[in-house]
């Protein structure tokens, strides 16, 4: 899909809590070895949102990060989009809430704003429908965001990777922007290998079924037909990001597609943060844009549970080093930590249920 005017990213933002837990702690959470049980996901540590941290504030740090390098007012964005499948609230908007808390829209909050959910991919799919909304005339900024505090039961092989964090993006026209969005494709089957029915707390997943029929089918059929509409090879390409469940799974999609690991890994975060779920690819990114040169291509494959990839070439204009300091970068946010044990965790996670009310005592 190619929008009929150009698009591109005006500003972007990044925020990660700063506690962590060691994928070992987690394991030891459980008498389980971590080397014989979940080594093997190249995941060293994972970011835990705060006792006060939830989606909303991952998503309204990320955003202020974003106008900072966009260099635009609130007022100025029409369509404010956020992408998560762990809602601070079951039924309210999250995107009415950040509109508010930013000013979006003016002082008549004169947008549109809405949740997305498909897994994973929810905040490529906020960039999607802004870059439709911006390529067809109809507004000239808007913001979509892609932000989780993960969800993993307790001793599930997700809790080793589960993790909070995200980032915002904000649109514009091409001729405003420090990198263009030349194409965007996307490819989606009803492939069920992970969901959560209503009123369970934590999501069922299908373990190795989630990679061949659905992670590596998804991501490398969007990558080549992409690559197919812009006539690219992945040589043409400086980096690649695909979205990042482990740290395993990116660089092995991308030696299928063809793309060396150096151009893989410096937009390869979930090994140091775990995943984001929503923000995961779309932090990958703003890790590469932090760093990238005025004329690399980049390509950004997303994928969602259930299950789909969004993906997307983007090319880098000038002017985007005069940015790229206007704001914490993502390396800031990976490298400012501190660590708790798995009680602490527990209780910030808020894993331990009150099954009394003890007021009274």
């Amino acid at each position: 899909m190619r929008a009929s005017r150009k698009v591109g990213i005006v500003g972007w933002g990044v925020y990660v809590p700063k506690w962590r837990i060691k994928s070992e702690e987690l394991a030891r959470g459980w008498g389980r070895d971590w080397n014989r049980y979940a080594a093997g996901i190249m995941v060293e540590e994972k970011s835990v949102p705060g006792i006060d941290e939830d989606t909303f504030t991952i998503a309204y740090e990320a955003s202020i990060n974003a106008l900072k390098r966009a260099r635009i007012d609130a007022s100025k964005l029409r369509a404010v989009y956020v992408g998560t499948e762990s809602k601070p609230y079951a039924v309210k908007t999250t995107a009415t809430m950040l509109i508010d808390a930013l000013g979006a829209g003016g002082e008549g909050r004169l947008t549109t704003g809405a949740d997305y959910e498909f897994a994973c991919k929810a905040g490529t799919e906020a960039i999607q429908s802004i870059l439709g909304l911006i390529g067809s005339g109809m507004i000239d900024y808007g913001l979509a965001v892609g932000a989780d505090t993960a969800q993993g039961a307790p001793g599930d092989a997700l809790e080793y990777t589960a993790s909070a964090g995200g980032a915002a993006y904000i649109l514009g026209p091409a001729d405003k922007s420090v990198a263009v969005i030349e194409a965007s494709l996307s490819h989606v089957t009803d492939t069920p290998d992970f969901w959560r029915r209503q009123h369970e707390r934590y999501p069922a997943h299908t373990r190795a079924f989630t990679g061949e029929p659905a992670y590596f089918k998804h991501i490398m059929t969007a990558a080549k037909e992409l690559m197919a509409l812009m006539g690219t090879t992945p040589e043409d390409y400086d980096y690649a990001i695909f979205h990042q469940p482990n740290g395993k799974f990116p660089l092995r999609v991308g030696t299928r597609l063809g793309f060396t690991p150096d151009k893989i890994k410096p937009g390869l975060i979930t090994p140091y943060i775990g995943n984001t779920y929503s923000g995961s690819a779309l932090v990958g990114l703003a890790a590469v844009l932090d760093q990238a040169k005025p004329g690399q291509k980049i390509l950004v494959v997303s994928f969602g549970s259930g299950a789909g990839s969004d993906a997307f070439h983007i090319e880098v204009k000038e002017g985007i080093g005069e940015v790229q300091e206007l704001a914490p970068k993502t390396m800031d946010y990976v490298s400012r930590k501190e660590y708790v044990d798995y009680t602490t965790y527990a209780r910030y996670r808020r894993m331990i249920r009150m099954l009394h009310d003890f007021s009274a005592y």
